[in-house]
């Protein structure tokens, strides 16, 4: 038997050892192959390169010098990276090896990009770019994977130092104050009315507290407001009645909008919406409004102002008073803000009236500031320029500015905001793959969203990628562009859950976060309420929609009059141009003018109704019209009455109706549309006695502007210019203070304006809250002709922050395909405007859309006062504590060798 020597057991162990080496290679190897081929199977593109039996095979294998430009160097790679580099051609973005050559990071060796997807999805970063530092290691990476990984990318919150955060305490109870004082004494007012019922005095009277917990909402049973504090119920049924509907029924009056008309309109066929006959030979009666409960209509309070519960309640039981925080806990309040205000300690803000640095020397503005842009032409009026300043100056610190021009209710626009952002794409389908969802086989995804047809104001079921490829490419054919407006995708109350990276890009962007910031901005009223209380939804909420350069008059891509309840801001994320051909065009001015004569046919025929219901005021007409007038012309001479008409003629093709004078007789006139040239004759002869010289609108529109000059805009008077190519949307923003001129206005006009189904506007709840309204560029001149009204109007362009204080009404028209995100908050100057419209709303019909308290202004600001004033006694106790230990002096001897303090006096912080 051989013996086995030291060398040949020496042999074994190295065999044995390289063995072992090389299978822990080899199972290396087949580790990293895995882990590179490893493909996410939801990917939108279908995946070549496989084999039948799920095995993939890697191809064009190169060096790894060969997959960039400039080469990654290889001095800090480990083998694996290498081996990962040299062997693999996977495509980060789309799981793809077989479309040719990639871009590997040098930064995390790790990423690798294939041109095409470079092409597509990064168009701002070259190859080069790329190679230095990938996408994913700028945290915009926009592929499916990185956009649903939770927590990538989060803003950061600004910092305030404690200083700061007392001025804007004392900010925020310096514009509360007077609110505070009007709440505390109308529920004053009925506490005593209340001790008056029961005989007794008012400080002895003990309100109840109603049960109700803070995760409840409480609203009016009868007018839907919300319920804040002191309110009527019945100890029976629990019907709850607010103060402002206890206060009407005491005066006599339905209260809570009952009994009010909501608008109706009729479905005269698709050839109607562009200017064919209704399909409908006989007028349809709208129908009736909601009509109130007999005993609601005479529903009346006793003698001594007692109100008893409504038939929609139990019908028999007195309402007794009651109240929702403890009471006396609202006078407790006012008592101690109005101590804070009035101390010595308090901080003063700066007066918001004095004027600020957009004007040279008051008040003249200084128009070559690069913080203005103009937006109207006023005659006589300081506020023509908007503040516009850009987001780096912001960042700089413009609060203060901002809050002056703030305070008097003008619009603000900010520039560049997406300069601070990761840039992380906003394009439709980036949007669409964070959404996704993923799916198990036996769930089938939907892909089909509700869309607001632009032209008959319907919604109509369109599948998500149709809408998006249509959202850059426009209208397939020459056709009539449609314009489609995405509804609630996604969701308001979950866009930052489904959509996080994007919505932590939004919030990235917000200029002036003491106001924005939807977590904790300081100045923002609505983030100090209670964690349990339920808050309102404040969005921030996508709008997405097609757009057209061109004012169509009919079906265009534009959000109608209205008034937000809150402040608001509104950024543009991303636009797309579509560029109409010129047969398109022709067809779009071939349609146009069937409009416009629908239009005078039914004007006219509405105008001549008018004439026929105020037969009884006509005198002259000797038994009838004169026969040499003819059928297409009445002229008859009517006392001037509410309708203030004056003229009704053919101008350009259109249907206008003048203001009427201050005479006591007016003529009036009524054109029908004819080919007869002889008619039209007599119209320019008329046109040229009234001193109008035959211009159209658009013609005067243009000699009105033409003498005005622009700042940073390219608007002038409502008309904007023919290249759209900066702007991406245009705004135009009213006044507070023309308000009620622009309601006349619309009621006067309504019939000249179409809603659903492109019918005519023929009644009226609310001018504004209706949003059934959009003013033309001719709407807008007609105006400002009549009114002396003009809107502040601009564009608005990519990364550009448009403010809108509550109470100002406003419209919008997309010029190109946008994707704008808006967010609201509640700021402390404009706290009374919202509870203005919360007594709009609530005289709205019942079915209003808009009747709703959705905000409940007055539980924001009660719970915002209540967290400030407890922040500030913390500070004050804090504030105290330190100064009395940092000027605390030694005890020191006297010269009659007693011992006491020295008599250095602290001085308050506060009033620093």
């Amino acid at each position: 038997m051989a013996t086995a020597t030291k060398e040949d057991y020496r042999e074994e162990d190295d065999h044995r050892g390289s063995s072992i080496r090389r299978c822990d290679q080899d199972q290396e190897d087949k580790e990293t192959k895995e882990k590179i081929i490893d493909i996410d199977d939801e990917e939108d593109e279908p995946r070549a390169g496989r084999r039948s039996n799920g095995s993939r095979r890697l191809r064009n294998q190169r060096p790894l010098g060969s997959y960039t430009d400039e080469g990654l160097g290889d001095e800090k790679m480990t083998k694996k990276e290498k081996r990962t580099f040299m062997v693999s051609l996977m495509c980060h973005q789309c799981q793809r090896n077989d479309k040719g050559r990639v871009v590997s990071c040098s930064k995390c060796k790790r990423k690798r990009f294939c041109i095409p997807c470079i092409t597509r999805w990064y168009p701002q970063l070259s190859e080069a770019e790329i190679a230095i530092k990938c996408p994913v290691c700028r945290n915009y990476c926009n592929c499916k994977r990185c956009l649903r990984i939770p927590g990538i990318f989060k803003y950061e919150e600004k910092t305030i130092s404690e200083r700061e955060k007392f001025k804007h305490y004392c900010y925020i109870l310096e514009k509360l104050l007077p609110w505070l004082k009007d709440f505390h004494e109308d529920q004053m007012a009925e506490k005593d009315l209340e001790a008056k019922i029961q005989g007794i005095d008012p400080t002895k009277l003990v309100v109840k507290k109603a049960q109700c917990g803070l995760d409840e909402r409480a609203y009016c049973d009868n007018c839907r407001t919300s319920i804040v504090d002191f309110h009527r119920s019945c100890p029976c049924c629990s019907y709850d009645l607010c103060l402002y509907c206890c206060r009407q029924v005491r005066q006599g009056v339905v209260p809570g909008g009952y009994g009010k008309p909501l608008p109706q309109f009729i479905f005269r066929g698709t050839k109607y919406f562009h200017g064919g006959p209704p399909q409908i030979s006989s007028p349809i009666k709208p129908d009736e409004p909601e009509a109130p409960h007999e005993a609601t209509r005479e529903w009346k309070a006793d003698s001594d102002g007692s109100i008893h519960c409504p038939t929609g309640g139990c019908g028999s039981a007195t309402l007794e008073l009651r109240c929702m925080f403890e009471d006396g806990q609202i006078y407790k309040l006012l008592k101690t803000t109005s101590a804070i205000v009035g101390s010595h300690d308090f901080a003063k803000p700066p007066d918001a009236s004095s004027s600020c640095s957009c004007f040279s020397l008051p008040p003249h503005v200084d128009s070559g500031s690069s913080m203005l842009r103009k937006a109207a032409h006023r005659v006589h009026s300081d506020d023509n320029y908007l503040y516009c300043p850009i987001a780096r100056d912001v960042k700089q610190g413009e609060l203060q500015h901002f809050q002056e021009h703030w305070t008097k209710g003008e619009p603000v626009i900010v520039r560049n905001v997406l300069e601070f952002t990761t840039g992380l794409s906003w394009e439709p389908m980036v949007m669409w793959r964070a959404l996704r969802e993923k799916k198990t086989r036996a769930q089938v995804e939907n892909f089909d969203v509700n869309a607001v047809n632009c032209l008959h104001w319907c919604e109509v079921e369109i599948n998500i990628h149709q809408f998006f490829t249509r959202y850059a490419e426009g209208s397939p054919g020459d056709e009539w562009p449609v314009m489609l407006k995405l509804k609630d995708w996604p969701s308001s109350t979950n866009f930052e859950e489904r959509l996080a990276r994007h919505g932590a890009e939004f919030n990235a962007a917000l200029p002036f976060k003491e106001y924005t910031d939807p977590r904790s901005g300081i100045l923002n009223l609505a983030v100090k309420l209670p964690k349990r209380v339920i808050k309102p939804d404040l969005g921030p909420k996508s709008y997405i929609a097609y757009g057209f350069s061109e004012e169509l008059g009919r079906g265009d891509s534009v959000t109608k009059l209205h008034c937000d309840m809150a402040d608001a801001v509104n950024i543009l994320m991303h636009t797309a141009e579509v560029t109409p051909s010129a047969q398109q065009l022709a067809y779009i001015e071939k349609l146009k003018k069937k409009h416009r004569d629908q239009d005078i046919r039914e004007q006219c025929s509405v105008w001549k109704e008018v004439l026929h219901s105020k037969s009884q005021v006509v005198t002259g007409l000797n038994g009838g019209i004169g026969a040499e007038e003819g059928p297409t012309e009445a002229v008859v001479k009517v006392e001037a009455d509410s309708l203030a008409i004056s003229n009704c003629e053919i101008q350009g093709n259109f249907c206008s109706v003048a203001t009427a004078t201050a005479d006591s007789n007016t003529q009036y006139s009524c054109e029908q549309s004819s080919e007869d040239p002889t008619l039209n004759k007599k119209a320019g002869e008329k046109r040229k006695k009234s001193g109008e010289g035959g211009k159209t609108g658009e013609k005067r529109l243009k000699d009105e502007g033409s003498s005005e000059s622009t700042h940073q805009s390219p608007v002038t008077n409502g008309q904007t210019k023919e290249n759209h190519s900066e702007g991406g949307a245009l705004w135009d923003i009213f006044r507070r203070e023309d308000v009620p001129k622009l309601e006349e206005y619309l009621k006067k006009h309504c019939r000249e304006f179409r809603d659903v189904y492109c019918s005519p506007v023929e009644e009226v709840a609310h001018p504004i809250h209706d949003q059934s309204f959009y003013l033309s560029s001719e709407h807008k001149r007609k105006l400002k002709e009549e009114y002396g009204v003009e809107p502040w109007t601009f564009e608005q362009k990519i990364g550009e922050a448009v403010f809108i204080p509550a109470g100002c009404p406003h419209q919008v028209r997309n010029l190109k395909s946008c994707i704008k995100v808006a967010l609201d908050f509640v700021s402390p100057e404009n706290i009374t405007e919202c509870e203005r419209l919360t007594k709009e709303f609530r005289e709205l019909p019942h079915e209003h859309k808009a009747k709703e308290d959705k905000l409940e202004v007055k539980k924001i600001a009660l719970h915002a006062l209540m967290t400030v004033v407890k922040c500030l006694e913390e500070y004050k106790s804090e504030t105290k504590a330190k100064t009395d230990v940092k000027d605390e002096s030694p005890v020191k001897k006297t010269r009659n060798g007693k011992r006491g303090r020295s008599k250095k006096r602290a001085r308050s912080q506060w009033s620093s």
